[in-house]
């Protein structure tokens, strides 16, 4: 039986108007958010690996009250229990201070695999994975576009700037998959309802051990100073063509020092 953990993250919705709090931090409650697309191929992912054998996924956040949709959304997809760890005091937290309190709530769970996505669709750094690992004392397979599990033998292949490796590893382990491992399911209406009724728990700080001085934006080691919002588009400029198109074409592009 293979117990996996997949930690997703709530944020923000990249068609929406995504912008800063007051703080200088990722603005995750004045916005529309959801369950990072990219964090949808690790759950499905995880999904067909307990429906080849036999076993269960829970699904781990961190993250504002907000957060418990992303949860939702991957028990909709077939996952079958989810935790959130919520704490004010998480607020401005880096990737280290992200990673510290994953792997704190991963070591209180029973389980033999973890899964990331690649990266998130907001941060986009794709460190967590393989700080999680560090911090719980695992081997960290990463970046799988195949993946193939053999009781506790996992298998992948990943492309790399050169070439296509194939890697293998056993035991527990941290495993970070791509979005070339194939389309995530859409959730059915019997797993939306299903959903309703499986157990989502909430931790805190204190309930996973952690002093909240340890986590933070005053304990981030990178914030943002400040930020300026995108001016909004200009008309562009309309080159009458009167047959000296091409060249009013390309004094515009010197003057932009584009040629």
């Amino acid at each position: 039986m293979t117990k996996i953990v997949v930690a997703v993250k709530y944020v923000p919705d990249a068609t929406a108007d995504r912008t800063f709090s007051a703080d200088n931090t990722v603005d995750r409650v004045g916005v529309d958010g959801l369950l990072s697309e990219l964090d949808e191929y690790a759950v499905e992912q995880a999904l067909q690996i307990v429906e080849a054998g036999d076993g269960d996924v829970t699904v781990l956040t961190v993250g504002p009250e907000q957060a418990s949709d992303a949860v939702r959304k991957a028990l909709q997809m077939g996952a079958d229990a989810g935790v959130h760890v919520q704490d004010d005091a998480i607020h401005g937290s880096d990737a280290f201070a992200t990673s510290l309190v994953l792997a704190e709530a991963i070591k209180k769970l029973d389980y033999d695999l973890v899964v990331f996505g690649m990266a998130s669709t907001d941060a986009g750094m794709g460190v967590v994975p393989t700080l999680v690992a560090e911090r719980l004392g695992l081997p960290a397979v990463t970046y799988a576009n195949e993946i193939t599990v053999d009781g506790d033998t996992v298998k992948i292949v990943r492309d790399g700037d050169v070439a296509t490796q194939e890697i293998e590893a056993t035991g527990k382990l941290v495993l970070s998959v791509t979005d070339q491992t194939g389309e995530a399911r859409y959730p059915s209406f019997k797993g939306i309802m299903a959903a309703k009724k499986k157990d989502v728990q909430e931790w805190t700080l204190a309930d996973l051990g952690i002093d909240a001085a340890a986590v933070g934006g005053d304990n981030a080691w990178t914030k943002v100073d400040s930020f300026t919002p995108r001016p909004p588009r200009t008309a562009g400029e309309i080159v009458t063509d009167e047959g000296d198109g091409g060249v009013k074409l390309v004094e515009f592009l010197a003057s932009k020092k584009f040629v």
